[in-house]
C-alpha cells in the first residue's frame, strides 16, 4: 500500500500564494505518477495537475495554467503544488493522488490522500 499525506492548506486572500505538499510512504515503488485534484462545495472533484516522478512533461487544467506549478522532491518522496495568484474560485479541498500514469482521469489513480482545505477570500 501507499500512503499519501497532504499539508499546506489554509486561508489566503485573493492574489496570494500557497504551497501544498504531498508526502508518499509505504510501497512507493508501485507508483510512477502523482496528481492533484480538487473538489469545491457542491461540485464534482476535478483535475488540477499531474506529473511523473521521473520528471518530463507536466499536465495542468486550463483553469490553473500559468498560476499553479507541480514539482517533486524524489529524495523525500514528496510532490508539491505551488499556487500563485489565487482566486476565490480556487477554494476547494485539494487531494493528491498516485498511480502509474500521469493523467487527468481520476479512476486511473490507485491511491488518494485525505485532502487539505484551501480557502481564498475576495
Amino acid at each position: 500500500q501507499v500512503q499519501l499525506v497532504e499539508s499546506g492548506g489554509g486561508s489566503v486572500q485573493a492574489g496570494g500564494s500557497l504551497r501544498l505538499s504531498c508526502a508518499a510512504s509505504g510501497s512507493t515503488f508501485k507508483i510512477d505518477a502523482m496528481g492533484w485534484f480538487r473538489q469545491a462545495p457542491g461540485k464534482e472533484r476535478e483535475f488540477v495537475a499531474a506529473m511523473y516522478w521521473s520528471g518530463g512533461s507536466t499536465l495542468y487544467a486550463d483553469s490553473v495554467k500559468g498560476r499553479f506549478t507541480i514539482s517533486r522532491d524524489n529524495a523525500k518522496d514528496t510532490v508539491f503544488l505551488q499556487m500563485n495568484s489565487l482566486k476565490p474560485e480556487d477554494t476547494a479541498v485539494y487531494y493528491c493522488a498516485a498511480g502509474r500514469i500521469a493523467t487527468m482521469t481520476q479512476r486511473l489513480y490507485d491511491y488518494w490522500g485525505q485532502g487539505t482545505q484551501v480557502t481564498v477570500s475576495s
